[in-house]
């Protein structure tokens, strides 16, 4: 039983590309015909035709098996999914307000089918039935993955409830599903809401021309000519608290980027995330847990909270330590400016700069005209394909949803298909902050065919200016590198079932293959295939690339502290098993008293804007990043121990990680490829965290 559907008309009896088959050779999404009156009824309609899959599986006459069961419900509902996907990544990519609308107004409707789903009592039977049964079904290691991936969806959804249990459930599921929204819709709103505007040349001062030129433009798109705007994006508000001597104008800017969601305006973000700690408690206790981390946790590489915090308690004293003797450098620094004022978040980068480039004479934007976007995109083609044998051709004529979007097709070196990648890299107001990588279409092997995925990487790095191209910093470009890793991981899946492909993996899991790309980013071999400077050619220098190293470790105690408290923030938030009932702002006050932080630090994202947890896929799992980053430098060193191209290591990690998606356990799939469990010591060189040791 496939529960497969083919529609090229909707029920309804009007065309609806949503609803017909994508008529292009990949199978994209054909973005210049759908429009948004066409998402509610092919979601609608599409909800009953999955309504109708499911009702095949529970009707059938047959013993439930393998096959009619939980193949049946792998491959149920896969329109629906196609045309949320869809909806979901261009309300993150490309939203209006209309879109906006209409995805709280569908929210309910998809929660409510997702609870139809796990609480049928005749599916779960039947599901439970294959799963106390699986000994006679002769499953391979993928069927039993599968199997057991969906029978403990059904008990983590609910299924055991009883039916007052249940009917609580569904109120708190439809209810978070609409305040996840909500929360980032806030976020974006105060993000876009805000301007600094600067008419006096003199105010400028210390700002690079590329920073102020973008300024410009910015204030031309908005009929203030003349003038400059700075925004709450990233790629302007960044540069601007890093270079702008003007003290008051930082303090102004980072006031307004670290008050979003805290405004106590329509957009305020306190009760919503009030609300959603509260519920996720309780939808975790309705479930038997202790805590929503519990429930969270279970399915993690880290199983406890007590191990995460077990992780990130080893690194919170010595990067904690460092970050104090960093402060003590910028207060030199501050005093002898004649401030005589304490530290302040918004004099950190700022002050960092300068002291960057007295100690390492180092200046960032020296560096920058060797990272243009161009350059760093053929660098990771080049990188890519040293590994993988990987090659890219754009395609110029596929659909977009905006044009600033470019399309790849991905082959192998025997010229295979493997894939489409989109890749989206300038900020706009339609598109909310940070950098991700989703897909369209996951890979999946159908009768015996493997059917190719679509993925895409969206950032939100500097635009080109009139005189200049999208030259990136350091940090952004390891950024690109990150999330090409997990466009890899998605690319080169090579599983049978969708719900294993991929990124179908524990969250702490799934930074792997992005961040042990990030280590190829500042290798100097590496580092000559593609830093080189946009006007001349020139490819960087070894001097450059000598102080590029020396000051690899140069302010790391800053972004593990940033880092780290709202690793500890998340957690603070979801191993509660009470109700949460004091303002948030003094909830977070006092969880980063608890931890000592210094007030020259804040969280890297504080409660109101921390979309991560609260409209995204890491509550109780921000520590993931950390996790991972024990992973990738443990794994990096299987490569720096023979050649960063060593074509059998490289081979070993495609197989082992990249191809197998979710199909086995996680640290198992670890230990196949590097043959042992991670040590944390290259994760505490790399951040320059090891401890002394005394002579």
């Amino acid at each position: 039983m496939s529960c497969k559907q083919n529609n090229t008309k909707g029920s309804l009896g009007e065309d609806n590309p949503l609803l017909a088959s994508y008529d292009n050779k990949y199978q994209l999404p054909p973005f210049e015909l759908i429009k948004n009156e066409h998402y509610k009824p092919a979601i609608l309609e599409a909800i009953k035709i999955n309504q109708k899959e499911i009702d095949l599986i529970t009707g059938n006459k047959n013993n439930p098996s393998f096959e009619n069961t939980i193949v049946a419900l792998e491959n149920s509902g896969s329109l629906l999914n196609r045309i949320t996907t869809t909806m979901s990544n261009l309300n993150t990519a490309n939203t209006n307000d209309t879109l906006q609308a209409l995805a709280q107004e569908m929210a309910p409707e998809l929660s409510k089918n997702q609870d139809n789903i796990f609480l049928n009592e005749k599916l779960f039977s039947r599901v439970k039935k294959v799963w106390d049964n699986q000994i006679d079904y002769n499953l391979n290691p993928e069927q039993a993955k599968l199997l057991e991936k969906k029978y403990k969806a059904f008990v983590r959804n609910g299924a055991n409830l009883d039916a007052q249990q249940k009917e609580r459930l569904r109120k708190i599921n439809e209810q978070l599903s609409v305040l996840s929204l909500k929360f980032g819709e806030n976020v974006l709103a105060e993000t876009n809401g805000y301007q600094l505007i600067i008419d006096k040349k003199e105010d400028l001062a210390g700002l690079p021309e590329e920073v102020i030129q973008a300024a410009a433009d910015e204030a031309k798109e908005n009929n203030k000519e003349g003038k400059w705007i700075f925004t709450l994006q990233n790629a302007s508000v960044m540069p601007f608290l890093q270079y702008a001597d003007n003290r008051e104008l930082r303090k102004q800017l980072w006031t307004a980027y670290q008050k979003r969601g805290n405004n106590g305006n329509e957009y305020d973000n306190r009760p919503n995330l009030v609300e959603m700690t509260n519920l996720r408690s309780e939808k975790a206790l309705l479930l038997g847990y202790k805590s929503h981390a519990d429930y969270i946790l279970e399915e993690r590489m880290a199983k406890t909270s007590e191990a995460v915090y077990d992780l990130l308690d080893k690194l919170w004293t010595p990067a904690l330590e460092k970050a104090k003797a960093e402060e003590a450098d910028i207060k030199k620094l501050i005093e002898a400016d004649g401030i005589k004022d304490n530290v302040q978040p918004y004099d950190w980068r700022y002050y960092t700069e300068k002291i960057r480039k007295q100690r390492y004479d180092l200046d960032e934007q020296e560096v920058k005209p060797y990272f243009s976007l161009e350059n760093v995109r053929n660098g990771i083609f080049t990188v890519t394909k040293n590994l993988y044998g990987l090659q890219y051709h754009e395609l110029k004529d596929a659909p977009k949803y905006h044009p600033d979007v470019t399309v790849w097709e991905v082959t192998d070196k025997d010229n295979k298909h493997v894939g489409i990648l989109y890749m989206d890299f300038f900020p706009r107001a339609s598109k909310k902050g940070g950098a991700w990588m989703t897909s369209y279409q996951k890979q999946k092997t159908v009768e015996g065919k493997r059917l190719a995925p679509v993925i895409s990487i969206v950032c939100n790095f500097s635009k080109p200016t009139a005189g200049n191209p999208s030259l990136l910093t350091f940090d952004e470009t390891t950024t690109f590198f990150h999330e090409f890793g997990h466009a890899l991981h998605g690319l080169l899946s090579n599983v049978t079932y969708e719900s294993l492909a991929g990124t179908s993996v524990p969250t702490d899991f799934v930074e792997l293959p992005s961040q042990i790309m990030e280590n190829w980013a500042a290798e100097p071999e590496v580092l000559k295939l593609y830093a080189k400077h946009y006007k001349t050619g020139e490819v960087i220098p070894d001097a450059l690339i000598k102080k590029l190293q020396e000051s690899a470790t140069f302010d790391q105690g800053f972004a593990t502290v940033e880092y780290l408290a709202a690793a500890y923030l998340d957690l603070d938030y979801h191993t509660r098993n009470t109700p949460l009932t004091q303002n948030v702002v003094p909830f977070e006050e006092a969880a980063m008293k608890k931890l000592g932080l210094i007030d020259a630090i804040i969280p890297r994202y504080r409660s109101t804007y921390y979309s991560h947890i609260f409209a995204g896929g890491y509550s109780a799992g921000y520590y993931s990043y950390i996790w991972s980053g024990v992973l990738d430098t443990d794994a990096f060193e299987a490569f720096k121990t023979t050649s960063l191209f060593d074509a059998k290591t490289a081979k070993s990690f495609r197989t082992n990680i990249l191809e197998k998606g979710g199909t086995l356990d996680a640290m198992q799939m670890y230990k196949n490829f590097r043959g042992a469990e991670p040590s944390i010591e290259p994760l505490l060189r790399k951040r320059g965290l090891e401890k002394k040791v005394a002579k």
